[in-house]
């Protein structure tokens, strides 16, 4: 599979190294077209001229910008991701980083919104860039939270998810996506006040399939 990364930050070069090392390719965009070209050169991918251009070529596209980039983002590539996966990796932070910025509804929902014709699946939100391209902390085998509406885009993402190492786990409807960000927040919230090391993850334990 070809994916776009739009983001050359840690997330996104977290998620580019995971990508590759599963066996697909990546093309990656940037706002700073030197750090998207540092980045393909590392993981072996290409650069990309713009988000749109990126987005054009890949089967997937993987949004790992900071959350008010988002309208933008999403304005660029709108046409060129309809009846594509678009696999939404932010948190919708506010500027200081100190609250969620939505209420009601998730950041993934709202993209959904902004990208009609694309088929939005939350994923890799709730894993800090440490882990994202190496899911394991202390021999322990992080989760891949997932959301979204479309089957088929789900079972993709799953799909790459189980390849990059973690362990894939359905959270439902791109709805529940309000509940991942709010997991990521949680983590990202106890980091912050307890002055961690940001090396943590969740891992659900117990039984995860049917009794009976």
């Amino acid at each position: 599979m070809h994916i776009a990364i739009i983001g050359a930050g840690n997330v996104g070069g977290a998620v580019a190294r995971g990508v590759v090392r599963a066996g697909h390719t990546v093309t990656v965009s940037a706002t700073d077209t030197a750090h998207a070209r540092a980045l393909a050169d590392e993981v072996g991918g290409t650069a990309a001229a713009g988000t749109a251009e990126a987005a054009r070529e890949a089967d997937a596209t993987v949004l790992a910008v900071p959350y008010g980039a988002i309208p933008d983002v999403a304005r660029e590539i709108a046409d060129a991701v309809t009846g594509k996966l678009v696999i939404d990796a932010t948190n919708p932070l506010t500027a200081d980083g100190s609250q969620l910025a939505v209420t009601d509804r998730s950041g993934a929902e709202e993209t959904a919104e902004r990208l009609p014709g694309a088929h939005v699946v939350k994923a890799f939100n709730t894993v800090f860039a440490s882990h994202q391209a190496d899911p394991v902390i202390d021999g322990t085998q992080l989760d891949g939270f997932y959301a979204g509406d479309d089957e088929q885009a789900k079972n993709t993402v799953a799909a790459l998810l189980e390849a990059i190492g973690y362990r894939p786990v359905d959270a439902g409807p791109l709805a529940a996506a309000r509940a991942l960000e709010h997991l990521a927040f949680l983590n990202i919230s106890l980091n912050a006040a307890n002055g961690w090391p940001w090396q943590s993850g969740w891992k659900l334990l117990g039984p995860t399939t049917p009794s009976g």
